[in-house]
């Protein structure tokens, strides 16, 4: 604000005195008294930081093309503002001149999926650049930043589809894994749990055939007259009938037809006993097996 040789000069800006079109010097801020014939401010130079977007069209390695946008931020030092006022006249164009130059220079260089892990990288070239060239100019360069980079809309959607893709792949091989896992540990627990099964059966029936073996042993030295084969008989038609009340007490049995008579129940008892006697090894006698005694030896008189 000029009020006849008073003016003032705000905080962070600095003011470009010139007396009669030459430099004269530089007014800090706050008022200031000039000589109203010859002296004028011509500018007044900010020292906050500024910033300037530049939006860049360029192709990547891949020949994908994307819209890059770079923000600069640069500042005016107070030593510098000589330079920065009459060494450049238009450093916004300056800026994005170079910021062209260099993303144009490093993003052919990269494929389209690598630009948005190396963003910082490109944003540093930027910097290292212009801070290189501006600073002959007075201007310090604060950051550069890439805040955005844009690929055409085709594009943005078939990468889209290519993660969703491989995601669903990723997901159908871990359920086909943990399926594949499922099964064979079910396929261990089937095979241990028959094993166990086995085990139980082959007690189970080594019990029974020890009980037997002693129950007709102590049968045939308790009960005179009887042989162990027909202790065998009285226990296997004891087990037929048995066999019988469950078959008719259970109500999930199916129909089962058998041949009932005396004769019948007797053809049974041979053929279990039969059953037995093929299931032993040749010339190993059976457990159950009736006991013959042994042919005397004795030599009766022979008659004339």
């Amino acid at each position: 604000l000029a009020m006849g040789c008073c003016l003032t000069v705000q905080t962070q800006t600095v003011g470009v005195l010139e007396n009669w079109g030459r430099f004269d010097h530089l007014l800090t801020p706050g008022c200031h008294c000039i000589n109203p014939c010859g002296d004028s401010i011509v500018a007044r130079v900010s020292l906050r930081v500024q910033q300037l977007d530049v939006k860049v069209e360029t192709k990547t390695s891949d020949n994908v093309f994307v819209q890059a946008v770079v923000s600069v931020q640069y500042q005016v030092q107070p030593e510098t503002v000589y330079e920065a006022h009459y060494k450049l006249s238009n450093p916004e164009s300056q800026i994005r001149a170079y910021v062209f130059d260099v993303v144009r220079a490093t993003v052919p260089t990269i494929t389209l999926d690598n630009v948005f892990s190396k963003k910082d990288e490109i944003a540093i070239a930027v910097k290292q650049e212009l801070a290189k060239v501006m600073e002959s100019y007075g201007y310090l360069i604060v950051q550069a930043l890439v805040t955005d980079i844009d690929p055409d809309e085709r594009v943005k959607k078939s990468m889209n589809e290519i993660n969703a893709a491989a995601r669903l792949r990723a997901a159908a091989t871990d359920k086909a894994e943990a399926e594949k896992i499922a099964l064979i540990k079910a396929a261990e627990a089937d095979a241990e749990s028959k094993f166990l099964s086995g085990q139980g059966i082959a007690r189970q029936r080594k019990a029974i055939v020890d009980g037997l073996r002693e129950s007709v042993l102590a049968f045939a030295d308790n009960v005179e007259g009887t042989t162990p084969k027909d202790v065998m008989d009285l226990v296997l038609m004891t087990q037929y009938f048995d066999t019988m009340k469950e078959i008719a007490g259970t109500s999930r049995s199916s129909t089962v037809f058998l041949n009932h008579n005396p004769g019948a129940v007797g053809d049974v008892a041979s053929q279990i006993r039969e059953g037995f006697l093929s299931a032993s090894p040749a010339g190993t006698p059976h457990p159950l097996a009736p006991m013959h005694a042994a042919p005397s030896m004795e030599r009766r008189p022979h008659r004339a």
